[in-house]
């Protein structure tokens, strides 16, 4: 027997998907809103082949962002630098490491000609738990996380140049004042196992 489902049966599932995703974090292709002056742009990297520097590309071009070839009258995303750090958030009886803390650090730079240049930093947080009896499962699991850090680094730089509108109207970025984002509100979106803070 078939089942035939009408349009207006299934919209109410449609939207329900809709909301979830919104819900959880999921971004459509150009959710955030660029200004029309960064609409078309250049972008360089200290390390023009690393994996970070892919994963701001995509999130440009996801957002509908034209790259070109730089230039002194085109606006520039320069990547400067990224690092991974790590520490100790708990031990296990024998003194072996329990819970670890690993830390993705990046900043970068945005120049805009005849508004200004700004140099701007981001950072995620995540951790997790250290089995010394599953070393290479957790090498592995490892990697994945550095990788999710920096998907969500990139994504957050592409936010933020969308912070960047009110200053461009005004004809100065350089006066923009950026407040670090609560870890409170990162965590919840992040099911209380991350934090991303922006300065």
């Amino acid at each position: 027997m078939r089942f035939k489902f009408s349009s207006i049966s299934t919209l109410p599932l449609l939207l329900l998907t809709t909301a979830l995703l919104s819900g959880c974090g999921f971004h459509l292709r150009g959710d955030y809103d660029i200004p029309e002056t960064l609409s078309t742009m250049s972008l360089t990297s200290y390390d023009q082949y690393s994996t970070f520097t892919r994963m701001v590309q995509r999130q440009l071009r996801m957002n509908e962002i034209q790259l070109v070839t730089p230039s002194a009258e085109t606006p520039n995303l320069h990547l400067m630098s990224e690092s991974t750090s790590e520490r100790t958030l708990s031990l296990y009886q024998n003194t072996r490491a329990a819970e670890k803390e690993l830390t993705f650090r990046a900043s970068y730079r945005v120049t805009i000609p005849e508004l200004g240049v700004k140099t701007f930093s981001t950072s995620v947080t995540r951790s997790y738990l250290d089995n010394p009896l599953a070393a290479l499962a957790k090498s592995v699991e490892r990697e994945m996380i550095v990788d999710e850090m920096r998907k969500l680094a990139a994504s957050q730089i592409v936010r933020q140049m969308a912070r960047l509108k009110a200053a461009i109207q005004n004809g100065d970025i350089n006066d923009i004042d950026i407040q670090p984002y609560s870890e409170s509100k990162i965590d919840k979106e992040l099911d209380n196992s991350s934090a991303i803070t922006t300065q």
